[in-house]
């Protein structure tokens, strides 16, 4: 499975990224290994997470939500505390 995920750092940033493995990959950006953006922002919890079957596809999904606003980041975050 591929992953698609918004972290919420502590400043109250959102970083997006997508991984093949998310335990890893988030233990990595709490360790300050995972990117260059939470070296700086520490990542306080996972707010947000898709999966998909295929890697373009989650890489497709990583770029779109990238260029979403904030506004529209909030949403989407505000759907997945409903569920």
């Amino acid at each position: 499975m591929n992953y698609v995920y918004i972290l919420e750092c502590e400043d109250g940033s959102y970083y997006t990224g997508w991984t093949n493995n998310i335990v890893q990959r988030y233990k990595a950006h709490q360790a300050g290994r995972g990117a260059k953006y939470t070296k700086s922002h520490k990542p306080m919890r996972i707010v947000h997470l898709e999966l998909f079957a295929e890697k373009r596809d989650a890489m497709k999904r990583e770029y779109a939500i990238k260029h979403m606003s904030r506004t529209e980041k909030e949403k989407l975050i505000a759907c997945e505390l409903k569920k």
